[in-house]
């Protein structure tokens, strides 16, 4: 890769997460292009030129990103076991609201739960996608620890959906407590479904 493309994959990256920062806080619908352009400290034109879709590629591109972001996470920690992969979930959206003062959650959630401004519903099924993958690496995690396929598919959409819920309400009371009993109750689910889960 020439320097030129580097430079050019770099700036690219940069609107993304700067994308996935500003959905994460405001939400889909209250974010404009230029808004984002600006977060991410890049000229509105070199924008449309990355992103010839618009706004609707950007969110696209951003929820892609933070599924990618968590989903390495998890992948990273599931092999010690269901309870480290729930584990590492918590630490990651504990450390986003705290991070951010509360102001930011997830920008997937942001997505999910916003109607799209047009019939481009792509930043939409990008979210389910992102939800889909993040529940079928902890279903893996508890399919190879003993649980049956349909205990693991159930036990991980109660992970995801309790976490994305506490995260919200985290930011509005402006405390991680929501969090830190659900993780504790999740703890016991996934020990009662396949024992010592680590």
């Amino acid at each position: 890769m020439s320097k030129r493309e580097a430079d050019v994959a770099e700036s690219r990256e940069r609107m993304v997460a700067g994308a996935a920062d500003m959905i994460r806080r405001r939400g889909l619908n209250a974010t404009s292009v230029r808004e984002l352009a600006k977060h991410a400290q890049a000229p509105l034109g070199s924008t449309y030129h990355y992103f010839p879709g618009g706004k609707s590629q950007l969110a696209t591109e951003a929820v892609r990103f933070a599924d990618a972001l968590a989903a390495r996470k998890l992948a990273r920690e599931l092999p010690a076991g269901p309870a480290a992969g729930l584990r590492a979930f918590v630490d990651m959206w504990r450390n986003v609201v705290i991070d951010s003062d509360f102001r930011a959650g997830c920008p997937v959630l942001a997505v999910a739960v916003e109607e799209p401004a047009d019939s481009d519903d792509a930043p939409q099924r990008a979210a389910a996608q992102a939800f889909r993958n993040w529940i079928e690496l902890l279903a893996e995690s508890l399919r190879e620890h003993g649980a049956t396929d349909a205990d693991a598919e159930q036990t991980a959409t109660l992970i995801v959906a309790a976490i994305e819920g506490t995260v919200a309400m985290c930011r509005a009371e402006r405390s991680t407590r929501p969090l830190d009993q659900v993780a504790t109750r999740l703890e016991r689910v996934i020990e009662a479904l396949v024992g010592d889960p680590s």
